[in-house]
């Protein structure tokens, strides 16, 4: 049986309305060995949810953003079932006072995702999912649409730090879309596509913890994802991963083949 996405969903939203709130635009950051930026909000979060989910489910295994990675790479060789944390995804926007981040939890078993939370502490907005089940945010239903627009009047959001020269030369002297736009948190992203807010998505790279959550969310919700190469995003790996995603069906074959013409 899985532990009750209720109790997770009420213990998340406690854990970062405590933690990550009151620190936003009141805390320094440091940066980490990657250059990534690191706040105390970040460090709190992960220990307050690290300890949530030992006590109430202490067989299951426990990866987090903020582990070294050999103690990752461990965990994902040797555990059946884990919890996946990104305590709070966009941190840089977090110390730059800009009010776009989120937390996000997963619990991968047998080398799938099988239950998802997103949470938006400033918006008060809670994404869950569960396989088979659906997606949904605060209790609404989600459920991707088709727009009947061309690729050409799309919005976009596009993170252009990770993907390769000729792709970034042809999207910004001949871009596809209407117009672009980049949020900086991977996690608000999937989640906002799973909701209909933007039509074409695009990063060169996302890390474990930034897309576990936001695969079954938005895959739930009758999206579509997939990496530059057409493969299937998530991977229950420490290697990261290309990300293409459209909540419309005609859009993603579009914007795909675009993307695939131009790498």
């Amino acid at each position: 049986m899985l532990p009750d996405l209720q109790t997770l969903a009420q213990a998340l939203r406690d854990i970062a309305r405590e933690e990550i709130l009151p620190r936003f635009e009141r805390v320094g950051y440091s940066l980490k060995q990657d250059g990534s930026v690191l706040t105390e909000a970040d460090l709190a979060t992960d220990r307050r949810v690290r300890a949530f989910l030992h006590e109430h489910w202490p067989d299951i295994a426990f990866l987090s953003e903020e582990m070294e990675r050999e103690e990752q790479e461990r965990l994902l060789r040797e555990s059946d079932a884990l919890w996946c944390l990104d305590p709070l995804d966009g941190t840089s926007n977090f110390a730059a006072g800009i009010p776009l981040f989120a937390s996000s939890l997963a619990l991968i078993r047998q080398g799938e995702v099988v239950l998802a939370l997103s949470y938006d502490p400033l918006r008060d907005e809670m994404f869950t999912a569960q396989r088979g089940q659906g997606a949904w945010l605060n209790g609404r239903r989600l459920q991707c649409q088709s727009t009947g627009f061309k690729l050409r009047n799309a919005v976009a959001v596009v993170d252009f730090k990770r993907l390769g020269d000729e792709l970034k030369c042809a999207l910004m002297k001949h871009p596809p879309y209407g117009s672009q736009r980049n949020i900086g948190s991977c996690v608000l992203e999937w989640a906002w596509m799973a909701a209909n807010r933007g039509q074409l998505y695009l990063h060169g790279g996302m890390k474990l913890w930034d897309l576990a959550a936001g695969t079954l969310i938005l895959s739930e919700a009758g999206g579509h994802a997939c990496t530059l190469q057409g493969e299937p995003v998530f991977k229950a790996a420490m290697e990261t991963r290309s990300v293409v995603v459209s909540p419309d069906p005609e859009l993603f074959a579009a914007w795909l083949h675009y993307l695939q013409e131009h790498s």
